[in-house]
């Protein structure tokens, strides 16, 4: 049996992590001096509403020996192999925490940096499922764990990047640049980093032009795609999204999340994304 780990970045419900049999390893939030635990105690509107009144929110990986304490685990349920996918290693250390643990782990671990963040490491994580499902082995897993990740197109609208550069996830240039131009940027994930894509001068705009590269994402999928919308204080405005591209794309729906507590502490309220991953 292959067991497949994410991080609760991954945005997977419980019910979607169940059904598809995925272990999800917690990270920790900081609120002030209060720490909680991703996924159980804290919630995005924590968040939002500590960074709206600039109470100092971070995060914290999950250690080493909390990883081994699951391999382990998983190892004792009957696990021959374990496939570990994680959000983007130059965005925070769980992959090395990972990795430190499978070098301790009484059975095979594969530890995949899925360059990603949100749901583009849960759609990694859910093609690696499909893949152990379809009777793959060990490395045909994690291939198709890595393959979805490198493939995939997050693209991010945020109000502003000042939360981005609290966090060290931008530059300090790319943010004084944002709010001496008073733009709305449009971000993107490449290499594993967030970086500026396009700067736009409204809301209004900048969300039009996150649906219309979206949309181009998609038809350039040539065997079909999984696609989702994840906001942070943004439902009306995500929700719109997500309605309009259903009707460019010919989708009777896409589903709408909020983001997760230890990404929305550093995008900051009102951010929305569209993430595009083929099939």
């Amino acid at each position: 049996m292959i067991a497949i780990v994410t991080d609760s970045t991954s945005s997977l419900s419980r019910e979607d992590a169940e059904r598809e049999r995925i272990t999800v390893v917690p990270l920790q939030v900081i609120i002030g001096a209060d720490v909680y635990t991703e996924g159980e105690d804290v919630t995005s509107e924590m968040i939002a509403d500590a960074l709206g009144s600039f109470v100092p929110v971070s995060t914290s990986r999950p250690t080493p020996d909390h990883f081994l304490e699951v391999y382990e685990r998983l190892a004792a349920e009957g696990a021959e192999a374990i496939v570990s996918i994680h959000l983007s290693a130059q965005m925070s250390g769980t992959l090395d925490s990972a990795v430190l643990a499978a070098k301790q782990s009484s059975v095979p671990v594969t530890c995949i940096d899925s360059t990603q963040v949100g749901i583009a490491t849960g759609f990694a994580a859910g093609r690696a499922a499909q893949a152990r499902d379809a009777g793959a082995d060990a490395a045909g897993v994690a291939d198709a764990a890595r393959r979805a990740g490198e493939s995939s197109t997050a693209l991010l609208y945020v109000d502003t990047l000042e939360y981005l550069r609290r966090g060290g996830r931008v530059g300090a240039a790319a943010a004084l640049i944002g709010s001496a131009l008073a733009v709305k940027p449009i971000l993107t994930i490449a290499d594993g980093l967030v970086v500026p894509l396009e700067r736009v001068r409204t809301q209004t705009k900048a969300l039009a032009r996150l649906e219309t590269l979206a949309v181009e994402s998609a038809q350039a999928c040539e065997n079909g795609f999984d696609i989702g919308v994840q906001h942070l204080a943004g439902l009306p405005a995500a929700t719109a999204v997500a309605g309009r591209l259903a009707e460019k794309l010919g989708r009777e729906s896409i589903p709408v999340d909020e983001v997760g507590a230890a990404i929305g502490a550093h995008v900051g309220p009102g951010m929305i994304s569209v993430t595009v991953t083929p099939r």
